[in-house]
């Protein structure tokens, strides 16, 4: 299946309600169940460079996604970290940061919003909040987005095999 994120279906149903604008940023209903998000763990282990461990910048219980190696521009990671570039929370929505080309497609169509600390001008304006997957399909279309953030941070040529707008599943 192949994911278009400029153009990306819209999400069903009503938007998660969310913290809104306030710190810390929560989604507050609408939750993974747990095999969906152990299988968003999985994917997020299978890239390559990363390693998950407690967040740098979250709740200690968030699973961050961090790279060996990160090569990618400032706005590619989750400051102060210099290599944490999303985390998953317990209920399963995800802080990442995403290519900005992405954000205003996958907000229209009802899958992020943006993260409160991002509207400060000393913080990267790509910092969103993906809601929680609910099923196989919305899966699918948080692996991708998952992993145009991961080819961001990575920024390197063994991770170009596909664009950052589009994936194949």
């Amino acid at each position: 299946m192949t994911i278009d994120l400029t153009d990306p279906p819209s999400r069903s149903g009503p938007r998660p309600r969310t913290t809104g604008l306030e710190i810390p940023h929560d989604q507050l209903d609408q939750f993974s169940p747990p095999h969906i998000r152990a299988a968003l763990v999985a994917e997020a282990q299978t890239l390559a460079g990363v390693f998950t461990g407690p967040s740098q910048v979250s709740e200690p219980a968030s699973l961050a996604l961090r790279l060996h190696e990160p090569a990618g521009p400032w706005a590619a990671f989750l400051h102060p970290s210099r290599d944490e570039f999303g985390h998953i929370h317990r209920a399963g929505f995800l802080h990442l940061t995403v290519p900005g080309p992405l954000i205003e497609p996958l907000e229209r169509a009802g899958w992020v919003e943006p993260h409160p600390i991002s509207r400060r001008p000393e913080w990267p304006d790509t910092i969103v909040m993906l809601y929680a997957p609910r099923d196989e399909a919305e899966l699918a279309l948080a692996i991708a987005v998952l992993r145009a953030s991961w080819r961001q941070a990575a920024a390197s040529s063994a991770t170009s095999s596909a664009t950052p707008s589009t994936e194949t599943e």
